[in-house]
């Protein structure tokens, strides 16, 4: 995403991208993994099959990756909180830019608006 170089473009950007920031839904800043695992009854199609299909959410934890079993009912609605987190993310980092571009212009136009007076 481009950042505009005129304070007021700036300005401008931010808070359209600050009123996008909406949140439509709660977030989950994770990542949800499936895979196939055996259940280890003897007689379950699973031993000489693919497996049973299972979910499991990875996230950090104090600097410790950390895995958490997802239920199957739960898994449409944890899937909808990961995607709102991915929606966010690039939207937090473009709002990030364009305060820093605002910060960093703010000087040049004090100065300018100073040599007009």
């Amino acid at each position: 995403m481009k950042i505009p170089k005129h304070p007021t473009l700036i300005r401008r950007h931010l808070l359209a991208r600050v009123k996008a920031f909406k949140l439509q839904r709660p977030l989950l800043a994770a990542t949800l993994v499936t895979f196939r695992r055996k259940c280890g009854r003897p007689g379950c199609h699973c031993q000489s099959g693919p497996g049973h299909p299972a979910c499991h959410l990875t996230f950090k934890e104090k600097g410790q990756t950390r895995s958490v079993h997802v239920p199957k009912d739960l898994l449409p609605e944890v899937q909808r909180w990961v995607r709102e987190h991915q929606r966010i993310k690039p939207l937090l980092r473009h709002i990030s830019h364009l305060a820093l571009a605002q910060i960093q212009t703010h000087s040049k136009t004090q100065r300018r608006q100073a040599g007009r007076s």
